[in-house]
């Protein structure tokens, strides 16, 4: 099967889609991952984040790659492991900045749909379902109220006192620039099962999608 989960930033998608591949045996591709990683080589190249035309040749020379561990994936680009430098928050700003570039957008999705072409995949983003992969096998859209979104975020990366204020108003702004850009929005796909998390631990959501699976299994057997 291709199952995808979308939804915006803080609603779980990450941590989800790790732990239900794993159950599953299936391979876990972060679509978030690899534009950081495009934003992380815009960085180290001194290449605008405005700049379309330059970002497109950037990902074009780009070995971008996942791989599959217990605890998650490995990140790589060009050969080298950029698993942690990839969460930092200058690279989870340029990220959201690339990847509202059409011409961005365009690579990234051939470069994801060629990795899950084979199916057994379970993929994340905001454009999954959408975009990358309309005829997944189970569409996922994940939600929460964006408050505790922005909670969520902050314990994820341990913030507190006063950075704590402008890391919430860049995920409302990062919101605001995933909702409203041109190519690819962030939406739910018709035919998603949306799920709202704000009330729901980990463990309750991950049993949700697991029943939608065994469902989806056994309706085509």
């Amino acid at each position: 099967m291709i199952i995808s989960i979308d939804g915006p930033a803080g609603a779980g998608k990450s941590t989800i889609a790790s732990r239900l591949a794993r159950k599953l045996g299936y391979t876990n591709l972060e679509s978030g991952a690899m534009y950081r990683a495009l934003a992380l080589k815009a960085i180290e190249w001194d290449v605008s984040f405005d700049d379309e035309h330059a970002l497109r040749k950037l990902a074009e020379g780009a070995r971008i790659s996942l791989e599959p561990t217990i605890g998650g994936n490995r990140v790589l680009l060009d050969g080298k492991d950029v698993s942690t430098r990839i969460r930092d928050r200058d690279v989870t700003e340029a990220a959201s900045r690339v990847s509202v570039h059409p011409a961005v957008r365009e690579w990234m999705v051939a470069r994801q749909q060629d990795m899950g072409k084979q199916g057994g995949v379970v993929m994340e983003g905001r454009d999954i379902g959408t975009k990358v992969f309309p005829n997944a096998d189970l569409k996922v859209f994940l939600d929460a109220d964006p408050v505790v979104r922005e909670q969520r975020r902050l314990d994820q990366n341990k913030i507190k006192g006063p950075s704590a204020e402008s890391t919430a108003a860049e995920l409302r702004e990062r919101d605001l620039r995933d909702r409203t850009r041109a190519v690819s929005p962030l939406a739910a796909a018709a035919d998603a099962v949306i799920i709202d998390s704000t009330n729901l631990s980990e463990d309750e959501v991950l049993q949700k999608i697991e029943e939608l699976v065994r469902k989806k299994i056994g309706s085509a057997t």
